[in-house]
């Protein structure tokens, strides 16, 4: 058979062009994410409706977030209070490993974080908001001497943020690593009527810069974060960004906008979330509009649980927790069992829900996993990486997660959880003379609970199978003792 010259070169072509289509595809399916965290502070995993049916907060945003991703329902905060949770965030450790004082910064020079273990991987990365890991000089800045320990000492190309939370003086912003303006004033406590002394709007005294107004705060953190992203869509980068948007919201003090003044059925604090989930919706809708959504993960979770009082469920009929006990920085469920949600298009099926246990110092293993590179044998001893769950396994054992507020620890083993003594282990305990029918926990010297059946954590098994408490304890025992072992 006799083929044309044009026939042969028609072949030739047609091949090209699937060669190259075929090219373009492959490109563009390993074309590397984007990847943004927004972390919440202090909301609790019955705040948002996805996860409390009951919930009087409105929460649009985090809703629709968790419908076009995957929701988990089993994800817990690496500690029960603000900073050790962020510690084990940023850099996949447990906590109680770690000895080094906030004074001269939680994290230690060299250690390997998040943005570090990126930035080492092409991505350019910034942090945005409440760092709370130590600043050293923090309580003392002076304008144009640099501020050490920071952000951009881990990891981090870009900070505009605040050294802790947004009720703890001195009251200033950083970028990068020195202080905007000056403290030129000293401002008083505040207070709310009605609130305990750690809910409402709720600061502390100290020195304040010029400027400077916590009212403001969350709104000109939000501009940062999505001034960012349009500075990053111009600037036409090859490489990826992380961003860490490390919100305010909603810790003390609680000052909603107007707009949202109340909106909710839940006070000002119900009010104050709403805003936070707007803020939200702010970012995802800038990602939206720069066309950069089908390529960044989301991830949205909050530090640890919230400060509310069974007195505040009562009045309000509104549980912040959900149908989990206690609060912030307790080591029952509510203290650290967080939303979490993941979004990554074409890559995690939407709407659906993982019951698998994870936990913040999981991320740093994920995200190296995601990239395909592996994390140096000294970095994240307590990191797992849950991409198999993202991509649709549901047949991954983790090791057991570890929790602590000082002396007292709690090990969740499979539906198992052991604390090694009595009571919740923070806030909650100053009420349980109060609510004993709520918080009845002081009766043994230890605390055994199935949350396959008792996920409220409400009947203690402690003496009913000292078997399993002391297996549980034994194992406890041996995590704490094993403080400078290298990733397995």
């Amino acid at each position: 058979m006799t083929i044309s010259i044009k026939t042969t070169f028609s072949i030739v072509l047609t091949s090209l062009l699937l060669f190259s289509c075929s090219e373009q595809k492959t490109t563009k399916e390993k074309k590397t994410p984007n990847i943004l965290v927004i972390l919440a502070d202090d909301m609790g995993f019955g705040d948002p409706a996805s996860y409390n049916i009951n919930s009087k907060i409105a929460t649009p945003n985090i809703n629709n977030l968790a419908e076009s991703g995957m929701k988990f329902t089993n994800a817990h905060a690496a500690g029960p209070w603000c900073i050790p949770s962020r510690y084990g965030l940023l850099t996949g450790r447990y906590p109680f490993r770690n000895d080094r004082k906030y004074e001269e910064s939680l994290i230690a020079p060299g250690q390997i974080t998040i943005g570090g273990f990126l930035q080492q991987n092409n991505y350019q990365t910034a942090c945005i908001g409440k760092w709370h890991q130590g600043i050293i000089d923090e309580k003392n800045p002076k304008a144009g001497e640099r501020l050490r320990g920071g952000p951009v000492d881990n990891g981090f190309d870009y900070f505009f943020g605040l050294p802790a939370s947004l009720d703890i003086p001195p009251y200033y912003f950083i970028e990068n690593d020195l202080i905007v303006g000056s403290l030129y004033d000293s401002i008083g406590d505040n207070n709310s009527e009605r609130w305990s002394p750690i809910q409402g709007a709720f600061w502390r005294k100290g020195k304040i810069a010029e400027g400077y107004e916590h009212k403001n705060i969350l709104k000109e953190l939000s501009g940062k974060v999505t001034g960012y992203l349009e500075d990053y869509k111009k600037s036409e980068s090859e490489k990826p960004f992380f961003l860490y948007f490390a919100m305010t919201a909603p810790h003390t003090p609680w000052l909603p906008e107007p707009e949202f003044e109340g909106k909710s059925q839940v006070g000002m604090y119900g009010d104050f979330v709403m805003q936070a989930d707007h803020y939200v919706g702010k970012v995802l809708q800038k990602l939206d509009e720069l066309g950069l959504s089908e390529n960044t993960i989301v991830l949205f979770t909050s530090d640890n649980g919230p400060v509310w009082y069974p007195n505040d469920v009562s009045k309000y009929g509104h549980n912040s927790v959900g149908f989990l006990s206690g609060m912030k920085s307790d080591l029952l469920e509510g203290g650290h069992r967080m939303p979490f949600i993941v979004r990554w298009p074409n890559m995690v099926k939407p709407g659906l829900e993982n019951n698998n246990p994870i936990c913040f110092t999981d991320v740093l293993s994920t995200f190296a996993d995601i990239l395909d590179k592996p994390l140096p044998a000294n970095a994240g001893e307590d990191s797992y990486s849950f991409l198999p769950l993202l991509t649709g396994k549901n047949n991954i054992q983790r090791p057991p997660i570890i929790h602590n507020n000082g002396d007292m620890y709690s090990i969740i083993d499979g539906h198992w959880k052991y604390i090694n003594g009595k009571g919740p282990g923070g806030f909650s305990k100053a009420v349980m003379n109060k609510f004993p029918e709520i918080l009845p926990r002081d009766e043994y010297e230890g605390q055994l609970y199935d949350l396959s059946n008792d996920l409220g954590e409400r009947h203690n098994l402690y003496t009913q199978n000292p078997d399993k408490a002391s297996e549980l304890s034994q194992k406890l025992t041996a995590y704490i003792q094993n403080t400078a072992g290298e990733r397995k």
